[in-house]
């Protein structure tokens, strides 16, 4: 990021899609630009709410990258926002933007926002990572049209194989390859590894499917699904959540000492008490 106190580009997460899922900062940021560029094929018109009325509205849904960058070199003392779906960081294409940025010495930040793995996983009701069954989170996609995109040895199967929990972006369009990779050698899935299908998560017409990856395919073929959706694979979907650790009476960490029959610890505190 520019070391310069005021950014004037300002790469901000929307959120999944309900407008008040947007961080505070995302907000006010949008509040306060005079030049305003986002998507609509991605980002609900209700998140311009937050805008100016006076601000100058860009739909990115028919630039390209390059018209884009125009209307930031068009506009080099006016504060810019680039309102991007979830959060900018997972598949915002947002690097490409940031290198023009520092190029041409402009001034800009990353405001972060919700994922809508995040809002999928709320939709579901469940923790993504459950002791003993899944501890990790891997977020990838098919390899389909942008094939070149994807290194070598990140194949779905290959994160598969670990049992993790397995979150597929931008892969709704192709059900059939979709099933058949993640079922592929060396995955440890089985057919009736639990599955889910979250699509416009946070939306008014979300929609959340609870399926097995070996009825994945025709699942998704019959949601009609073929964008904003998210796929959700893993045994911690379903599975019943041991005892954590974390806040068992055996297990002592900084803030808490390993507690003993008749202690009071755990007991309500009180009031919290207000600094100053």
């Amino acid at each position: 990021m520019s070391s310069e106190a005021v950014p004037r580009i300002s790469f901000v997460g929307a959120g999944p899609g309900a407008p008040d899922l947007i961080t505070l900062r995302g907000a006010q940021r949008l509040a306060g630009a005079a030049v305003v560029v986002w998507a609509s094929s991605l980002v609900p018109e209700a998140l311009l709410a937050h805008a100016d009325p006076a601000a100058a509205v860009y739909d990115s849904a028919g630039m390209t990258l390059e018209d884009v960058l125009g209307v930031y070199e068009a506009n080099p003392d006016a504060p810019i926002v680039r309102l991007h779906s979830g959060d900018p960081s997972l598949y915002g294409a947002i690097q490409e933007q940031i290198d023009w940025c520092v190029l041409h010495q402009r001034a800009f930040e990353i405001v972060p926002g919700v994922s809508s793995l995040s809002a999928a996983a709320a939709a579901l009701g469940r923790e993504l990572t459950i002791p003993r069954v899944s501890q990790s989170v891997v977020v990838s996609r098919l390899a389909t049209r942008t094939a070149a995109s994807m290194p070598e040895g990140e194949r779905l199967a290959a994160f598969a194989a670990t049992g993790c929990t397995l979150a597929v972006f931008l892969s709704a369009a192709q059900p059939e390859a979709l099933q058949t990779e993640l079922l592929a050698d060396p995955s440890a899935y089985r057919p009736d590894t639990p599955a889910a299908i979250v699509i416009r998560a946070s939306w008014p017409d979300e929609r959340v499917i609870h399926t097995e990856l070996g009825r994945l395919a025709a699942d998704l073929r019959q949601s009609g699904a073929t964008t904003t959706t998210l796929v959700l694979v893993g045994d911690a979907l379903v599975t019943e959540a041991p005892r954590s650790h974390l806040y068992s009476p055996a297990f002592a960490h900084g803030r808490r000492r390993r507690s003993r029959p008749g202690s009071t610890v755990g007991r309500p505190a009180g009031r919290l008490r207000r600094r100053g």
